[in-house]
Formats: structure tokens, C-alpha cells, sequence
């Protein structure tokens, strides 16, 4: 089928243009932990426990509904005339990352099963989101990160129960059997939903109208995560204070994996010849996690483990920073800052 031409333009426009603001995002996570922080040590624990964790499942399936409903299906028709790029960004998120991750999360979180496998599901899957924003604010190939998008978030949820056998299921938390129901229930029937509604809507708004929902859908995932991290961090807040050193340990692992991962997109870049807004795309998708997603998926496939989740959320915050000193060190290689 024939792409539509003005339709695609949309599309991408939009892809380089509404993505999340990182600063801000990070901004409403620290007053979600602290708000729900707050409420989980005020509040009896019947009812935040109770109440609140009793939410979580209605956030989730909103979250996961909206975060499948971003996704511009139409960028896939771009990857054919660049396939030599995606064939390297692939390789590098999915076959080089998890070695470099599982080396990381081995070094600071050897012989703690729990705290292992949320590191380790933290570095596995690659942004879908925010790291466009950084690639442009950068001078990167933003257009051609859209491409990456579809790729990269189909890619890591089907890996996702791989993942789980190969990181979580020596502890005993993971029931593998639900793993295909799971997957039917969270992603497939959520995806078809939410690309419908999505085609329907492409076909009967009117351009303007269509891009100010979009573009409203774009900045209210923010809050949706800080909804969910809040009931989270609400109901669990007592277990997650039991061990204030892991943010710390934590944070030094992330750091470490953001090093690996910008020497193996130098390395990447020279052997793949990439121009420089290519290079700083690479070095972008490459140190960006998609920790929304996962933080969903994983509080379906293992609850009542809090400090898994709390990695995960601690991950992304670190993560940050990290990637607005990446962008100022790509801007300056570029000589575009003194």
C-alpha cells in the first residue's frame, strides 16, 4: 500500500517535534516519590497499601494504552532506505547493550538476585521516547530516529519474557507459563487497540485538530508514569527504605553502563563510517533506556517486588542528567559550543 504523503509529513513532524522534555519529566518523578514517599509513611498502611495498590492495574493498562498509542506505524515505511543504520542501531541496543549491561549489573549487584534483575531490565530495552529530544536538542538525525521507534519498542517487548527467563527466573518470582496470556492481555490487545483508534483518527480529524490530540497524548504520559510511581512508591515505601544504599549503588551502575555504552557507539560509529548527526543518534539510542515501559511490564510480571521497581525508577531518573551531559559533549564535538 501506498503511503499517504501529506499524512507522513505529519508523522514525522511530529516524531521530531512532541517528545516528552526530560527535565520536566524528571521534575514530576522526584515530587511523584516524594509525594507518594510521604503517604506511605503518614498514612495507615491498610490504606495505602490497599487503596492505592489497588489502582495500580487501571494506571498500568492507561499507560501501556497511551505509550502503544504513540507509536507512528507510518515511520516503518522510512527504514527500507536506511537499513544499513537500523541494522547497526540493532545490533548494538539488542545484541551488544545486554552484554555490557550484564557485566554492570553483575559488577555492582553479584549474589542479589532481585536487584540484578532490575538492573538488568532497566539496561535491556532502549528509549522510545525522550532519547528523539536529546537527539535533536544535539544536532542529531531526529528524523531518522523516528524510524527506530516501532523497531525498537517491538523488538523489546516480545524479548521481554526472554529476558525474564534469562534474569529473573533463577529467583523464583517469574511464572513463565503466564508469560503468553500476559503478553495477549498488556501488549498485543492494547496495541491493536490503541493503532485503530489511531488510524481512525488520522482519517477523520482534521490536521490541526489531530496534531493538538496528539501532541495532548505526548505530555500526559509524564503524568501517567507519576501516577503509577507514586501508588508504587506509596504502598511499598516501607520495604523500599530498608535499603537507602542501593539508590546510591544504583546510580554508580547506571553511570558506569552510560560510559560503556558511549565507547561502544564510538566503536560502532568509526566501523559503521556514520556522519555526525548518524554518530550522535547512535550515541543517544544507544545510552537512553525505555524505563516507562519496563516499569509497566515488570510490575505486571513480577508484583509485590518493590525494589525491582525501584531500580528501574532510580535508573531513570540518573539516567537524566547523564544524557543532558551527553547532549552538550555531542554538541561540542560537533562545534556547535565553545
Amino acid at each position: 500500500m501506498e503511503a499517504n504523503p501529506g499524512l507522513l509529513a505529519a508523522e514525522v513532524a511530529q516524531d521530531t517535534g512532541d517528545t516528552p522534555a526530560p527535565v520536566g519529566t524528571a521534575a514530576i518523578l522526584i515530587s511523584a516519590i516524594a509525594f507518594g514517599g510521604l503517604i506511605g509513611m503518614t498514612v495507615p498502611g491498610s490504606w495505602a497499601g490497599e487503596v492505592l495498590s489497588g489502582w495500580v492495574d487501571t494506571t498500568l493498562h492507561v499507560m501501556i494504552f497511551l505509550l502503544f498509542f504513540e507509536l507512528r506505524s507510518t515511520a516503518i515505511i522510512r527504514a527500507f532506505s536506511n537499513f544499513r543504520f537500523l541494522a547497526l542501531a540493532w545490533a548494538a541496543n539488542f545484541l551488544v547493550i545486554p552484554m555490557l549491561g550484564f557485566a554492570v549489573a553483575g559488577l555492582f549487584f553479584s549474589g542479589q538476585p532481585l536487584l540484578f534483575a532490575g538492573l538488568m531490565i532497566y539496561f535491556l530495552a532502549p528509549c522510545t521516547d525522550w532519547f528523539l529530544g536529546f537527539t535533536r536538542l544535539a544536532k542529531g538525525d531526529a528524523e531518522l530516529g523516528a524510524v527506530l521507534i516501532p523497531i525498537n519498542m517491538v523488538t523489546q517487548v516480545l524479548a521481554f519474557p526472554l529476558w525474564l527467563w534469562l534474569f529473573a527466573n533463577s529467583s523464583g518470582l517469574v511464572e513463565l507459563s503466564a508469560m503468553p496470556a500476559m503478553l495477549l492481555q498488556w501488549f498485543l490487545l492494547p496495541l491493536i487497540a490503541a493503532q485503530s483508534i489511531r488510524f481512525l483518527l488520522n482519517r477523520t480529524l482534521a490536521p490541526a485538530i489531530r496534531q493538538a490530540l496528539f501532541s495532548a497524548v505526548s505530555r500526559s504520559v509524564p503524568f501517567i508514569l507519576a501516577a503509577l510511581v507514586f501508588q508504587l512508591f506509596a504502598g511499598h515505601v516501607g520495604a523500599i527504605a530498608i535499603n537507602p544504599s542501593v539508590g546510591v549503588t544504583a546510580a554508580g551502575a547506571v553511570g558506569l553502563f552510560f560510559l560503556c555504552t558511549f565507547a561502544a557507539g564510538e566503536v560502532f560509529s568509526r566501523l559503521g563510517r556514520l556522519d555526525t548527526p548518524q554518530r550522535t543518534l547512535l550515541s543517544m539510542t544507544m545510552a537512553a533506556r525505555n524505563a516507562p515501559l519496563m516499569l509497566a511490564l515488570t510490575a505486571i510480571a513480577i508484583p509485590d517486588q518493590p525494589m525491582v521497581l525501584a531500580v528501574i525508577v532510580l535508573g531513570m531518573l540518573v539516567e537524566i542528567p547523564l544524557l543532558t551531559a551527553l547532549k552538550h559533549i555531542q554538541l561540542k564535538r560537533a562545534g556547535l559550543v565553545t
